[in-house]
């Protein structure tokens, strides 16, 4: 039997691959529920305070976790300035566009427009690092682009009165984007755990003074123990555990696989968000949904497949 019809279990071989199955499964829904947490949390907590949070929470996390697996903490000098880059799409452009956005529409749609973030990369790999766009790439870009005219133009009355949540959430898309493909520009020498702490913490310096700026007035003792409770969830569970995670599912699994677990992340999103916080789905998200999912298949998964 080739490799290519072991069955998946056999491919991780083992206790690795029960461990990666329940690591994925867990990373789905935890990162698919922190959309309506974002906004359960954003509700009552302003958003650069609500990010500092988050990043303080998270990059001290990975920093613990980096501390007690002896890994090097220390930044390579030739590291730092393809760091920089990175961590100026990955964190600060993500995390603060994406807070900003989910304050003005409803989560469970913010999620499927932050999970077009390979459709950007795309264009952004094929200009920056001359990746060519092949005809798989070509027609994921165009079934993501109906994808989202689907989640648009039904509403666009509304969208034009209030246009900065669909704006905001595409900006953080296209930062995560730029970020991921910042980061295949360099090869670093420092583990994957503390270069993405060091991205959090770096990159989350202009947000914790813009909380320290815009902020000042914030009144914690005002929050909700609901609101505290999305925060505490949004901090630790997906930024220290989803992403310590991502990193262990990364290693055990082939490329292919690790993408095909992020395909249903935006699913649990509208799911959630339905359950959590109300949102309606309609047949314009379902739609949306399914060809945005399609998209990500034929753009991260089908290339994989093919080269197997």
């Amino acid at each position: 039997m080739t490799d290519q019809a072991k069955p998946l279990a056999e491919t991780a071989r083992g206790e690795n691959a029960a461990t990666g199955l329940i690591l994925l499964a867990l990373i789905t829904l935890f990162w698919g529920v922190n959309w309506p947490a974002i906004k359960l949390s954003v509700n009552e907590v302003p958003v650069w305070a609500f990010r500092t949070i988050c990043l303080a929470a998270g990059a001290g996390g990975l920093f613990g976790i980096a501390a007690l697996a002896r890994l090097p903490l220390r930044i390579p000098r030739q590291d730092l300035k393809p760091l920089l880059i990175a961590a100026l799409g990955n964190i600060t452009g993500w995390h603060l566009f994406s807070a900003l956005g989910v304050t003005m529409m409803q989560p469970g749609r913010a999620s499927i427009l932050a999970f077009t973030m390979p459709l950007w990369a795309a264009p952004i790999a094929a200009i920056w690092l001359k990746e060519r766009i092949d005809g798989l790439r070509l027609a994921g870009l165009s079934v993501g682009m109906i994808g989202l005219a689907v989640l648009v133009v039904p509403d666009w009355a509304n969208i034009s009165a209030a246009p900065w949540g669909p704006v905001f959430m595409l900006l953080a898309a296209i930062a995560w984007a730029f970020g991921t493909v910042a980061l295949k520009t360099h090869r670093y020498a420092m583990p994957t755990t503390s270069l993405v702490a060091w991205q959090m913490l770096l990159g989350g310096v202009p947000i914790f003074l813009g909380a320290l700026l815009l902020d000042r007035d914030f009144d914690p003792t005002a929050v909700s123990g609901l609101g505290w409770s999305a925060v505490a969830y949004a901090a630790l569970i997906p930024m220290i555990f989803c992403h310590w995670a991502w990193f262990r599912v990364v290693a055990i699994y082939p490329a292919v696989v690790a993408a095909i677990g992020t395909l249903a992340i935006p699913v649990i999103g509208i799911i959630s968000s339905a359950l959590i916080t109300g949102d309606i789905i309609g047949w314009d998200e379902i739609l949306s949904l399914t060809l945005v999912v399609l998209a990500l298949f034929l753009v991260l998964v089908a290339p994989q497949l093919r080269r197997r």
